[in-house]
C-alpha cells in the first residue's frame, strides 16, 4: 500500500512536537543551526538523546562535523527564531544572540532548556537519520511553555478563554467596559441589534463587552477571541505609524500586489471617515461557529479556517454608501479614542437589519461614534473607577 505524503503529514500533524533547534560550530569554526520537530530522549542510563534530520539537508551536513552540538528547545514566544533556523538565510546566526555551552556550542538566548551532546551513533531511517547523542551537559533556561508544532502551525495552545483573563490590556478594558455598559447596552436595545466593545491584545481582538438585542441566535460571548486578518482590524491602525501597517498587511492570507493594494485602500478609507463596515454575507454562513472554535481551542487548523473566510468575504468590506440606496450590512466597527501608551479599543454594531437605507446606517454610525467618545471620556478616570 502506497500512503500518500500529504495524508501522512496531516495524519501524524495531528500528534504535538516539541520545536528545537540543534546548533553547534562547525570543523570552519562557523556556528551552525537547524530546527528539528523530531527531538526525544531515548535512554537515562546512558543519558541519550536522538533528533532526525533529513538527509538531504544542508545544515545537518554542516552540522555533522562538529564535535558536538547543543538541543537548544524553544519558548512559546520564539517562533521567529524558529522561523529563522528553518529559513535559507545564508547567515542564521546574523543578529541572534547567543552563549557557549560548556562544550562550546551556542546556547541561544531565551530558550526553555539546553542539552549539549556528544555524537554516539548514527543510523539510517529511511530519507532521515536518526542521529543519538549522549548528553555530557544541560540546564533549564526559562520555566516557560515551550514552542509546539501541530497541524501545520505554531502555538503554545494553552486554552485562550484560560489565557485572556490574565491580560492587564483586557482587564483596563473590561474596567472601561463597565463603566460605559448601560449605554452601550441601551444603544443596542434602541435599534435591536448586537454591540460590542473589543480591545486589540497582540495579533487577537477580545470582546470584553457584548449587548445582545437583535433576533439572531449565534453571538459572540465576553472572552471571545479573533485573530486580527486583514482588513479586520483597519480600525486600530488609524493612527498606526508604516511599521505597524506592515505588520497587520503581513497577516494577510494573500501577498500579491493586488491583495495588498486593496488592503492598504481599505485602510485609507477607514482613515478617512473614522469607521469600518462590512456587508452580510449571502446565504448561511460558519464565523461565529469559527470564532467559538478558535476563542475555546485556538488550534492552526481553526486559524487557517477563519483566514479563508476573512479571504473569501474580503470584497465585503468597506462599501460605500450612497444616498438612496438600501445596505444589508454585517457591522460597523469605530475606535474609542485613547491616549497614546493604552491599549486599542474599539466599538462594534452587529446583526443588523437587511436593507436599510442609507440615512438610517449613517443614524447607526453616528450613535455609535457618540458612544465611542462617551467611552474615551471615561478612559481619564479609570484610575478612580472600582478595579
Amino acid at each position: 500500500m502506497t500512503i500518500p505524503a500529504a495524508t501522512f503529514r496531516e495524519t501524524l500533524g495531528h500528534y504535538p512536537t516539541g520545536v528545537a533547534v540543534v546548533t553547534a560550530i562547525a570543523e570552519d569554526g562557523a556556528p551552525v543551526g537547524m530546527v528539528v520537530g523530531s527531538f526525544t530522549s531515548v535512554s537515562l542510563d546512558p543519558p541519550l538523546v536522538a533528533f532526525l534530520p533529513t538527509k538531504g539537508s544542508g545544515s545537518w551536513a554542516r552540522l555533522s562535523t562538529a564535535a558536538r552540538w547543543c538541543v537548544n528547545v524553544l519558548a512559546a514566544d520564539q517562533e521567529d527564531t524558529c522561523r529563522r533556523f528553518a529559513s535559507r538565510a545564508p547567515d542564521k546566526f546574523a543578529g541572534v544572540s547567543w552563549t557557549a555551552a560548556p562544550g562550546g556550542s551556542p546556547i541561544l538566548d531565551g530558550v526553555v532548556a539546553w542539552i549539549e551532546c556528544d555524537p554516539h551513533d548514527t543510523v539510517e531511517g529511511g530519507d532521515h537519520w536518526i542521529v543519538l547523542g549522549r548528553v555530557r551537559d544541560l540546564g533549564v533556561c526559562r520555566r516557560t511553555l515551550p514552542l509546539l508544532f501541530f497541524q501545520g502551525g505554531y502555538g503554545r495552545f494553552t486554552p485562550a478563554s484560560l489565557v485572556a483573563p490574565g491580560s492587564p490590556d483586557v482587564l483596563h478594558a473590561v474596567r472601561l467596559a463597565e463603566a460605559v455598559r448601560d449605554r452601550i447596552d441601551a444603544l443596542a436595545a434602541t435599534y435591536g441589534v448586537d454591540c460590542a466593545m473589543l480591545t486589540k491584545v497582540g495579533q487577537e481582538a477580545v470582546f470584553v463587552l457584548t449587548a445582545d438585542h437583535s433576533p439572531q441566535a449565534q453571538r459572540v460571548c465576553v472572552g471571545h477571541r479573533v485573530p486580527i486578518v486583514p482588513p479586520l482590524g483597519s480600525v486600530y491602525l488609524v493612527d498606526a505609524d508604516e511599521d505597524e501597517v506592515a505588520r497587520w498587511l503581513a497577516a494577510a492570507p494573500g501577498q500579491d500586489e493586488e491583495t495588498i493594494a486593496r488592503l492598504r485602500a481599505n485602510l485609507a478609507t477607514v482613515r478617512q471617515r473614522g469607521y469600518s463596515l462590512s456587508l452580510a454575507q449571502q446565504g448561511p454562513t460558519e464565523r461565529m461557529s469559527l470564532v467559538s472554535d478558535y476563542s475555546e481551542h485556538g488550534l492552526p487548523e481553526h486559524v487557517r479556517r477563519f483566514k479563508q473566510l476573512i479571504a473569501d468575504t474580503a470584497q465585503l468590506y468597506e462599501p460605500e454608501i450612497v444616498d438612496g440606496g438600501t445596505y444589508s450590512l454585517h457591522s460597523i466597527v469605530v475606535p474609542v479614542p485613547t491616549p497614546a501608551g493604552m491599549p486599542p479599543i474599539a466599538l462594534r454594531m452587529a446583526n443588523l437589519p437587511a436593507d436599510t437605507p442609507a440615512a438610517v446606517v449613517r443614524r447607526w454610525v453616528e450613535d455609535l461614534q457618540a458612544t465611542a467618545a462617551a467611552a474615551a471620556d471615561h478612559l481619564g478616570h479609570l484610575d478612580q473607577l472600582p478595579a
